[in-house]
């Protein structure tokens, strides 16, 4: 028997997912899609995950550039504002809690070990830095724009995992302090971030990341990622002052490291000061994303080189020695090789430097 029963989840989809959807089918850059709608960029931003709403005029417009009806972009609008509401009004305390990846956050001493449920939804409530459950929701679920998790079936506790790991990096961050972010400062000062790929323990070239960094306003974080958490990276600014590039580190090898975090440093500096973008595993889903990955790709495979990447045996010593030409690790030469499908997954993955977490 076919249930007739409504089906409720625990997400919502802003308008904007289905505008992604639509520039990228027409390969469209958010800058492109912002002037066409003669739209800032940054409003364009919080147009794709939901914080500037479709008002009549912008209906209009959106039906104008990418099709279907006024009435359709308004409906689509008021459907997302009617789903917030429900998701922040139907969500118990212990709902909440059931959604946050607690024995992590014990484990990893962000919050005490307890027992009792009542004792633990006033630890995360502290840990979250917020006096209710509607607080948290306005504070750390809405402005994350939650079309960017639906690609789980376990959405709910992914959500809470993520965000509870976004709060330890605002945490850690707290106490590096930074200079007042400079794009241009940061974008002069790649190759000196470039060149620590060649340093092999993380215990070297950490320290002097987050120092260059830090001297052009970015504080940089790596904070284990929770059970249920799939991000490998974050990008947000904390102040108009300071920013904040957050790393999970999940896969433990250097070309997903500074991948990570190249990819982040794009989107801090093609994508403006209003979003925060929660980098998952996975196939990009929006301009943006794709932008961003362009960007750690050319930086760290500059534009060059990308002959001698097409030409390059695929054997040991060659790839060192196209690495060595390049200025950087041969794991990130042996990653970019793998991703362009000139090399199987499985073949030189000698050359990647592992990394240990020191619990």
């Amino acid at each position: 028997m076919v249930s007739t029963d409504e089906f409720r989840p625990n997400w919502c989809s802003p308008p904007g997912e289905t505008i992604a959807d639509i520039l990228k089918d027409r390969a469209l850059t958010v800058t492109r899609f912002a002037k066409l709608l003669g739209q800032t960029e940054d409003n364009a931003e919080a147009l794709l995950v939901g914080r500037l709403a479709i008002n009549n005029a912008l209906a209009t417009k959106l039906s104008e550039l990418l099709g279907a009806s006024a009435a359709f972009w308004r409906a689509r609008e008021a459907q997302y504002r009617s789903e917030l509401e429900r998701l922040a009004s139907a969500t118990t305390p212990d709902d909440w809690l059931a959604g946050l990846p607690v024995a992590d956050m014990a484990k990893f001493q962000w919050i005490p070990r307890l027992t009792r449920a009542a004792e633990k939804i006033t630890a995360c409530l502290k840990f979250f830095g917020v006096d209710s459950v509607d607080e948290w929701h306005q504070r750390y679920n809405e402005p994350l724009g939650a079309s960017a998790f639906r690609t789980s079936p376990s959405f709910p506790s992914e959500v809470g995992a993520v965000t509870a790991w976004l709060r330890q990096g605002e945490i850690e961050a707290e106490s590096i302090k930074c200079a007042p972010w400079n794009a241009d400062g940061l974008r002069a000062a790649i190759p000196e971030l470039r060149a620590l790929t060649k340093r092999r323990e993380p215990s070297t070239f950490v320290p002097d990341l987050q120092a260059v960094c830090a001297s052009h306003g970015v504080a940089v974080v790596v904070v284990r990622a929770p059970t249920g958490c799939r991000a490998s990276g974050a990008t947000r600014f904390l102040s108009s002052d300071k920013a904040l590039i957050l790393l999970s580190v999940r896969h433990l090898s250097d070309d997903h490291f500074w991948f990570s975090f190249f990819h982040e440093v794009g989107h801090l500096l093609l994508h403006g000061a209003q979003r925060t973008f929660v980098d998952l595993d996975g196939d990009p889903t929006s301009p943006t994303e794709q932008e961003a990955n362009d960007f750690a790709a050319r930086t760290l495979i500059p534009d060059q080189y990308r002959d001698k990447m097409r030409q390059v045996a695929l054997q040991t010593m060659a790839i060192i020695r196209l690495a060595t030409q390049i200025g950087v690790s041969p794991g990130i030469v042996v990653g970019q090789l793998q991703h362009a499908r000139r090399l199987a997954h499985d073949k030189q993955n000698h050359l990647k430097r592992r990394f240990k977490w020191k619990d």
